[in-house]
């Protein structure tokens, strides 16, 4: 298509989607924070293991540091970044994005608003990700979905189908199925809802996602969970849609059953790997659930609505991430019980059947 392309983060995620976009022979560049894996993606590339390939990939890649002197634009700027870094990182890379350019934000959350703000509404094209990956070793991935089980969704922030839309809907088919949506805040929020009952407490214990949701009562709490992010979104106006490739009558109406639905679809395609703070937290970094369950925390205090699972999964999470307590299997029985505390604080909330 002849676009110059920046995948800006070479995390699990942007590693896999950068290595596939090259694979496919696109103009890409790859950039990132981490010295060792641009290092070892200028001298060998990436190696990206799928359950039904195992990919190795030349690759352009660049330091953070080199850009300032490589004398070069972009047209479209994958930002794959965690929500802690999408601010500073999305400033970074504003003056390498041309005019009529375009950045997309491969993460979690719901962090376009703050993202558009910086590089204009007219830049910006949202997209809900679900790939399941890990790095720990530089220039090399396990990728737990592969490509036919990956999905995407893509859409303008206004909601119309675009030329430009369907342009990052073939470059990101190399990586992914993507589809396209008028209902990108939805999709998103969508997405964030099971991302609480997964990611939000399967992210304070260490397991695997498959042993984390056998745990006897997790799937209730995760439905908990469910049921408070649900209500947040749909006070704030978002509208549920469909996602991980659904269609709409499996994913209908706001209920439990569509929450469940969603979590056993999303767990049937990552059920194998471990959720991201997991990953955060053996690397020694913050995990970026602020921008997930704390997102939903947040704003039901504004709204006035009880989020006492939400709340209790953030407080632990607070507590792992300033070294308090550590991540492991113990701290289900302290979810629980900080959960508990938390609802007989709030006997006004609904619980549903």
């Amino acid at each position: 298509m002849g676009k110059r392309i920046a995948v800006l983060g070479a995390g699990a995620i942007g590693s896999s989607v950068g290595a596939d976009l090259a694979s496919a022979g696109l103009d890409v560049t790859i950039i990132d924070q981490w010295p060792a894996q641009v290092e070892a993606m200028k001298s060998a590339g990436l190696r990206i293991q799928m359950t039904d390939e195992d990919l190795q990939v030349p690759v352009r890649a660049l330091h953070l540091c080199e850009l300032a002197s490589a004398r070069t634009a972009f047209d479209i700027v994958l930002l794959a970044v965690k929500g802690n870094d999408h601010r500073w990182l999305t400033e970074f890379i504003a003056p390498y994005l041309v005019p009529d350019g375009v950045l997309v934000p491969l993460q979690n959350g719901m962090n376009d608003d703050s993202t558009a703000a910086i590089v204009g509404r007219e830049r910006l094209i949202g997209c809900v990700v679900e790939l399941s990956a890990e790095i720990f070793t530089p220039g090399l991935v396990k990728r737990n979905t592969h490509r036919q089980s990956t999905w995407f969704a893509v859409g303008e922030l206004d909601g119309r189908i675009t030329p430009r839309l369907r342009e990052i809907q073939a470059i990101l088919s190399n990586a992914a199925r993507v589809d396209m949506t008028g209902n990108i805040y939805g999709a998103k929020w969508t997405k964030l809802i099971v991302n609480t009952m997964t990611m939000g407490p399967f992210g304070l214990l260490g397991l695997r996602n498959n042993d984390a949701v056998a745990l006897p009562g997790m799937f209730d709490i995760s439905v908990g969970l469910g049921r408070e992010s649900l209500a947040v979104g749909s006070a704030l106006g978002y509208r549920i849609e469909p996602i991980f490739g659904l269609r709409a009558d499996e994913f209908a109406g706001q209920s439990d059953e569509s929450l469940v639905t969603a979590m056993k679809t999303l767990m049937g395609h990552v059920g194998r790997g471990r959720t991201a703070p997991i990953h955060d937290h053996i690397k020694g970094r913050k995990s970026e659930m602020e921008y997930i369950p704390g997102l939903v925390s947040r704003k039901g205090r504004e709204l006035g609505i009880p989020t006492p699972y939400n709340d209790a999964v953030v407080e632990i999470d607070r507590r792992i991430n300033s070294g308090e307590i550590e991540m492991g299997a113990s701290n289900f029985a302290l979810l629980k019980s900080t959960i508990g505390r938390s609802d007989a604080q709030t006997p006004h909330v609904e619980r549903g059947g």
